[in-house]
């Protein structure tokens, strides 16, 4: 489907729409793909009534920004199911209660899909490609941001990834999932706020949330980080993982990635960081050695569950990086954490 008609005008009763696959499911809600008569596709995302509330809100932040090249497109109004009591009709259709929404179909799948595709071949993703996709992600947050709107859940599998209008690039992106999202003149009023793993920890006070855009600039330098090549991994790991990971990745992304993750004070906005040399300069894929081609072979990615994640980090790779580590260590180099979060340090240790 090329565009969805805002008036619904071809959107036939939902009882005539073949549904062709589930494309998603979860806690709230699922998504699946839709043919009509005439071929057409599009995405249902469907909820239940007692979560109406939080489809009309995506709605209504999906229209405010309609034609917007970075927002996802919806229909014009919310439809809603309700399940009749009579036994003949419950016996033709026992479909809950349920109130739904026809989106435009994302064909290339998900930024999360993309990622993990890289991932099991093994390979790395180009930077120039990270740099474009941190671009597109902004322009949307840059739009957000300025009208008073907080996305509050972006991560990769709300990054939705659709054929390209730009010759020899592999497809154009927009935001989605907006359930959570806080809007402008408004108290935040939602019980689930994002994804732990892509939260700053201003999100963890005890004493209120700081629900403001640098919480999406924050999940954004996350998402950059995965696409880089760093995977959720045990605590024992990570610093030894940032440190590879500066290794590999330019100056330039490093001081991105340094930047969005500063802490709440410091952090730059979308418009900011849309000028940043990352996003604006082109880049050359960075050089991979055959030795971190074999490091990067022997991460094997592990299953997240809210902030806690974890992955198996073979015998055989622990022994080969041994001496790598210590010879680090032995320049004064206890703390790697330390490499990534100055972009001085990060220059002065590779050079």
């Amino acid at each position: 489907m090329e565009k969805l008609c805002r008036d619904d005008d071809w959107i036939e009763d939902e009882s005539s729409l073949t549904t062709l696959s589930l494309l998603c499911q979860g806690n709230f809600s699922y998504v699946c793909l839709k043919e009509d008569s005439k071929s057409r596709l599009c995405a249902k995302k469907a909820s239940p009534m007692h979560h109406k509330k939080i489809l009309e809100k995506e709605l209504r932040i999906m229209h405010r920004f309609r034609d917007h090249p970075r927002i996802v497109q919806a229909s014009n109004k919310l439809h809603l199911h309700i399940k009749s009591n009579r036994p003949s009709e419950c016996f033709i259709n026992n479909r809950p209660s349920e109130c739904f929404i026809y989106m435009e179909y994302a064909s290339k799948g998900n930024l999360n899909k993309f990622i993990y595709g890289f991932r099991r071949k093994e390979e790395k993703i180009p930077e120039t490609l990270v740099s474009r996709t941190a671009r597109m992600i902004l322009e949307g947050l840059e739009a957000l941001h300025s009208h008073g709107y907080v996305h509050c859940n972006l991560k990769p599998s709300n990054v939705l990834l659709f054929p390209s209008k730009t010759p020899g690039e592999p497809w154009d992106l927009k935001l989605a999932d907006f359930g959570s999202s806080k809007e402008p003149n408004t108290d935040y009023d939602s019980k689930y706020l994002g994804t732990a793993k892509y939260m700053p920890e201003e999100s963890f006070r005890p004493n209120g949330l700081i629900i403001d855009p640098g919480l999406d600039i924050y999940a954004l330098g996350c998402v950059v980080y995965e696409m880089l090549g760093a995977i959720p991994i045990e605590e024992y790991f990570e610093e030894f993982y940032e440190w590879h990971l500066r290794r590999v990745i330019s100056p330039e992304a490093r001081d991105f990635l340094w930047l969005c993750q500063d802490i709440h004070s410091r952090r730059p906005t979308a418009a900011e960081l849309l000028k940043h040399p990352f996003i604006t300069q082109e880049l050359l894929p960075s050089p991979t050695t055959e030795d971190n081609k074999e490091i990067s072979r022997s991460l094997i990615p592990g299953e997240t569950k809210g902030k806690a994640a974890f992955a198996r980090v073979s015998a055989a790779y622990i022994a080969k990086t041994r001496n790598e580590i210590k010879t680090e260590m032995g320049k004064g180099n206890t703390q790697f954490s330390d490499i990534m979060k100055s972009p001085s340090k990060c220059n002065d240790a590779i050079s």
